[in-house]
């Protein structure tokens, strides 16, 4: 990895070069009542790209893993692939949605590969940048933290005068051809450091335990009934929490049939397991059968998967303490801190 600087007064001319360049996917922000929002968009002018944000509405993989995606299209008894995958440069994600990308990459590679995934995740270039304002839900600083992003091309952060860039890939320093830097001395580099070390006090949520004893005490608490039906009595099985999460990846397909009924597409679509309708299947004649009938079932689910069965295969928790969920939740029941903390200690 190498470490180089750039002064704040040339960082505009560099974003610009890469938007002339090649489409830039960056954090922008959402017009709202309420409150500022940010979403990941493709950037039009180095002025739209805000940095300061604190987390995206929908979580980046929706650049390579769409709510609704075109697998193949099809004319009689000839199908041709939809996959196009664009270079693009996904710039400005923080660290936690790298460390889900990362989580998706490895499902996605495991055993028959998902191309329609891997082929646009392998054309892009993902630089991290320091997170410079933390959410009001966040608690990435008190989970998973023995798993490290792994996924990105650069790291961007925030320094006095400018920015420090850490490259580490081909990728990422092929970037440095679009600005004016230098090498980072010492001192900016041990800057860029206590920034980004500094940020996780800023966290306002936080569990309680390791990733090892949550999971354990998660997994022991699986036949408690009463505490699971009273965790989910106010949930309204929307799936909202599965839609914001940057590691949830199930979808569903399905076939589209033109007028002419021979022509179509393939399609898939983001799915969620907190729907009724989830873990119902046919049994023919139109009978049917949901192994995940009651909305308690649904919601335990969420958090074994998210705290417990997917440990040991992805080295840490499926959940990146982004907040999101809590966020989307109109209940106000999915924060996975007052969940988790909620259960008790496993005997």
């Amino acid at each position: 990895m190498h470490s180089h600087y750039i002064k704040e007064k040339d960082f505009k001319a560099f974003v610009a070069k890469l938007i002339a360049a090649k489409p830039v996917i960056g954090p922008t922000a959402k017009a709202s009542r309420q409150q500022e929002r940010f979403v990941f968009a493709q950037l039009s002018r180095p002025e739209d790209l805000r940095l300061d944000y604190d987390v995206t509405i929908l979580p980046p993989k929706k650049e390579f893993f769409p709510p609704r995606q075109d697998l193949l299209s099809f004319d009689g008894g000839r199908a041709k692939p939809c996959l196009e995958p664009v270079e693009k440069v996904l710039f400005g994600v923080h660290f936690y949605d790298v460390k889900a990308l990362d989580m998706t990459d490895a499902l996605f590679q495991e055993r028959n590969e998902d191309r329609n995934y891997l082929a646009h995740r392998e054309a892009a270039t993902i630089v991290i940048s320091n997170v410079q304002k933390v959410s009001p839900r966040a608690f990435w600083a008190s989970i998973g933290t023995e798993v490290k992003p792994r996924g990105h091309d650069a790291w961007l952060t925030k320094v006095a005068g400018g920015y420090v860039l850490e490259t580490a890939t081909t990728k990422g320093e092929a970037l440095l051809g679009f600005g004016s830097f230098a090498a980072a001395s010492e001192s900016q580099i041990g800057e860029a450091r206590r920034v980004n070390e500094s940020a996780a006090g800023k966290c306002p949520k936080a569990l309680r335990g390791t990733s090892a004893s949550v999971a354990k005490k998660v997994r022991a608490a699986f036949g408690n009934e009463p505490l699971w039906t009273e965790l989910a009595k106010d949930c309204f099985s929307c799936g909202s929490c599965n839609t914001v999460c940057p590691t949830c990846y199930c979808f569903d397909v399905q076939d589209w049939w033109n007028v002419d009924q021979k022509s179509g597409a393939r399609t898939r679509y983001w799915d969620s397991c907190l729907t009724e309708d989830f873990a119902k299947l046919s049994l023919g004649a139109g009978a049917a059968e949901n192994f995940r009938e009651e909305r308690a079932e649904r919601f335990r689910h969420r958090f074994m998967r998210k705290a417990a069965y997917l440990n040991a295969k992805l080295g840490g928790p499926a959940c990146v303490g982004c907040g999101r969920c809590s966020a989307a939740c109109t209940a106000d029941i999915a924060d996975p801190t007052e969940v988790i903390n909620k259960i008790p200690e496993a005997a």
